[in-house]
């Protein structure tokens, strides 16, 4: 396992389509591995395989008390709810903006060896799910944001964050 790069917004890799996994093999298995280190050493909640220069439709999820979550070739087949929230992302560093989402989302997707499932996801999960998803048709959260936070908004709230600890 090795931590990989995760390229930044203006990176070309982050607005193309990305291909389905065909191969259900140890280059897949490797990558995983290496998303889940880099992901967990990031701190981030999701990481999709085109925010590390692959242009491979696989995401992972840290879902908190379920540990992390393996999505190869996902596709979003129930949503319901709404929900309006602040959303960052890993690719897009120092910036945060109002993004509505569904708020219950169900993923049909396949496990590293092929296996097809369905997940369901609720409040920051399904949100996670999104905009993971997204990536992987070059799609980044702040061209669906309503709005993006000024530097004095995220300094407010930053501020506000630690004054609760």
């Amino acid at each position: 396992m090795a931590l990989r790069h995760i390229v930044t917004v203006g990176d070309s890799v982050l607005t193309k389509v990305s291909r389905p996994v065909t191969q259900f093999d140890s280059r897949l298995h490797l990558l995983l591995d290496d998303m889940v280190e880099t992901l967990l050493d990031a701190g981030g909640v999701g990481l999709a395989a085109p925010q590390v220069g692959v242009l491979r439709r696989v995401v992972v999820v840290d879902t908190g008390e379920d540990g992390i979550l393996e999505l190869i070739n996902p596709e979003i087949i129930d949503q319901s709810g709404s929900q309006t929230g602040l959303e960052g992302c890993l690719s897009v560093p120092g910036k945060y903006g109002i993004v509505t989402r569904p708020n219950v989302v169900t993923v049909r997707a396949q496990d590293r060896d092929g296996n097809w499932f369905e997940v369901e996801g609720e409040a920051l999960i399904a949100r996670c799910f999104c905009h993971e998803l997204a990536h992987l048709d070059g799609q980044l959260y702040t061209e669906v944001a309503e709005r993006m936070l000024t530097p004095e908004e995220l300094q407010e709230l930053t501020e506000g964050e630690e004054a609760e600890d």
